[in-house]
């Protein structure tokens, strides 16, 4: 029970960076979306490249260069747990904009003249129209990377915030054991699954989309 309330300890924070990110980086990732679609090849550009060096070095990587960073740049200083949050947010929000943009391309353009033609403004015809149907398809794609959050936050580790992996690996030094790191793995299998079976049923409420 000892065992578990301390790993208890560090499932919080493992959630609380799994959670902060979903808030800041679904919206973030709408937004670099439109901005891959935009008609400024300039936006286009910087956008582009964005998501380029995001999907193309590691999250360790980027972690250690968030939190590194501000000290060799300018002698400055951040907090742990917040660049960890802003090292999650600009990951994945690259890896939800590209899949935004695959829903929002798929769906035909005769839809969007057909909102025109009954008087709506783009604005309400991507929102009342469009959106909707581009959130049943892209529920899955969202759904694998919601997942992979959750056993990316034990990447957190590398800077030294103490979430359940570094809980985990304490303990397993303090104790000698391999007990630890079984509670632990107990722990990110029921966080995946109660994901999966929230997205599993979020899918089946919407299937009248189809």
């Amino acid at each position: 029970m000892k065992l578990i309330l301390m790993l208890g300890e560090g499932m919080i924070v493992s959630v609380q960076l799994f959670l902060l990110t979903l808030l800041f980086a679904i919206p973030l990732g709408l937004v670099v979306a439109f901005g891959r679609r935009s008609k400024s090849y300039i936006i286009r550009g910087i956008t582009g490249i964005y998501i380029s060096i995001m999907r193309g070095t590691p999250l360790m990587l980027q972690l250690v260069a968030v939190f590194y960073g501000p000290y060799y740049i300018y002698g400055g200083k951040i907090d742990r747990f917040a660049a960890a949050i802003i090292a999650f947010t600009l990951n994945y929000a690259a890896y939800f904009a590209e899949i935004y943009r695959g829903g929002i391309e798929s769906i035909p353009k005769g839809q969007y003249e057909a909102g025109e033609v009954l008087g709506f403004t783009r604005p309400q015809v991507f929102f009342k129209i469009i959106l909707p149907q581009v959130v049943k398809r892209i529920l899955p794609a969202i759904s694998n990377e919601v997942i992979t959050l959750v056993k990316d936050t034990a990447l957190a580790t590398v800077i030294g915030v103490s979430e359940m992996f570094r809980v985990t690996n304490n303990e397993m030094s303090r104790i000698a054991s391999i007990r630890p790191l079984f509670v632990a793995g107990g722990f990110y299998y029921i966080m995946n699954l109660i994901v999966a079976q929230l997205f599993k049923f979020t899918e089946k409420k919407l299937n009248y989309y189809r």
